[in-house]
């Protein structure tokens, strides 16, 4: 699937959820969506969530 066919995908699902339930359902299905997007990044191997979670915490810098 291309990135622009996934780029739709995403916008009609996000336009439906706003629709349906309104601002807070919107607001939850893209936390969801972006929690989801760090997971599979994760999986892949493209994101070390142990940084990501030391960089939020203030442990470590990202420079």
């Amino acid at each position: 699937m291309s990135p622009t066919v996934v780029g739709i995908a995403v916008g009609a699902f996000v336009a439906f959820m706003s629709l349906q339930f309104g601002l807070w359902g919107f607001l939850i299905s893209l936390l969801f969506m972006g929690i989801g997007a760090l997971l599979g990044r994760a999986a892949e191997g493209k994101l070390d969530l142990r940084s990501v979670i030391d960089a939020i915490s203030g442990r470590r810098s990202s420079s």
